[in-house]
């Protein structure tokens, strides 16, 4: 049987959390694997009490993580919001392997999603052979985690229709409980009932605050991938990211570093998500075709593709920003060249 392209968190950080698990004799919740100030060290990182350097998976104002995990020892459940590209998927998926041991009971939800892929559904051949029965019925994820007391995860909860989010309104409050993400600069997206707005408490996750901040967080996601696909790290990699998020950073915000210019802004997020896929993608082009070597010519169409979401709005805004911002920085020549070839 061929190897997953990626394991469950709870597989992949495995020894981290049973070295947290033999030395947490602080009070645990009901159900839970973890105390939840180890809960918060396996998200910050630090070291478990056998001296096991535990990773941080998330990079960021410590008391969002507080008030997150806090929340779920509750009954309110919780929703992570924020703009593409803000780790709320990645903060759901760990803190479910964190507190249950199991991230895998999710639903991923779309405008296609009807009550029966939230709640239950049925089949038919038993149902029309024995009626309604347990034998019939077809558990949902959801329903698995009220079973077993377990956190279920609700990806983009607002992509779904009201009617079916309120679907939620009867199951959201005591026993097990519910991660959920929202995207808040989605288009097409449906708002939340105030019913069910009220049995969530809402963590808004921002983009990080400083250059050096999101440096740090794609530095070491871009090594954590690079392992698992088993690509080469070029010692140039932290230049050229910082590089890419200085472009990303300059046009998401309009302004320069520096705040001289003004800019135009693209329709797109232009996330730290997305950051770490260009670099990812660059990473490949120089393992593959530039013979290891990483620079602006590998990421240039990935760049293009990040930022040039709309061919015509768009390009006319990286166009301006190359000839108005990059011609004028010498250690840019090399994108500036670049990213005129690629558009």
């Amino acid at each position: 049987m061929n190897a997953a392209i990626r394991l469950p968190v709870e597989q992949a950080y495995a020894s981290e959390l049973q070295a947290l698990a033999r030395d947490d004799d602080r009070q645990r919740p009901a159900g839970w694997s973890l105390s939840p100030q180890a809960v918060l060290t396996y998200l910050l990182g630090g070291k478990a009490g056998d001296g096991t350097l535990v990773t941080p998976k998330y990079v960021g104002r410590r008391r969002l993580m507080e008030t997150a995990v806090a929340t779920l020892a509750t009954d309110r459940a919780l929703l992570l919001l924020g703009v593409p590209g803000t780790a709320k998927s990645w903060v759901s998926e760990h803190l479910a392997a964190a507190i249950m041991g199991d991230s895998t009971l999710i639903v991923q939800c779309t405008a296609g999603t009807d009550e029966n892929q939230i709640r239950y559904g049925w089949n038919y051949a038993q149902l029309l052979a024995k009626g309604p029965s347990q034998e019939a019925l077809v558990p949902t994820p959801l329903y698995r985690a009220m079973q077993n007391g377990k956190l279920c995860r609700l990806e983009e909860l607002t992509r779904m229709g009201s009617d079916v989010q309120d679907t939620l309104i009867t199951v959201a409050q005591r026993g097990f409980n519910i991660i959920a993400t929202a995207n808040n600069r989605d288009k097409g997206v449906n708002e939340l009932s105030s019913a069910l707005k009220r049995r969530f408490n809402v963590v808004v996750l921002p983009l990080p605050e400083d250059l050096a901040e999101e440096v740090a967080i794609v530095s070491k996601r871009v090594d954590e991938m690079a392992g698992g696909l088993d690509l080469p790290v070029p010692k140039n990699v932290g230049e050229e990211i910082a590089r890419v998020l200085t472009i990303f950073r300059e046009l998401r915000s309009g302004a320069t570093a520096d705040g001289k210019v003004t800019l135009k802004t693209p329709s797109g997020s232009l996330s730290t998500a997305e950051a770490i896929a260009t670099m990812v993608g660059g990473l490949s082009q120089a393992a593959w075709f530039d013979s290891g070597k990483l620079g602006a010519e590998g990421l240039a169409a990935s760049l293009v593709g990040a930022i040039v979401k709309d061919p015509v709005q768009d390009k006319v805004v990286l166009e301006e920003y190359l000839e108005t911002v990059l011609k004028k920085r010498a250690d840019y020549a090399g994108y500036y060249a670049a990213l005129n070839a690629a558009i």
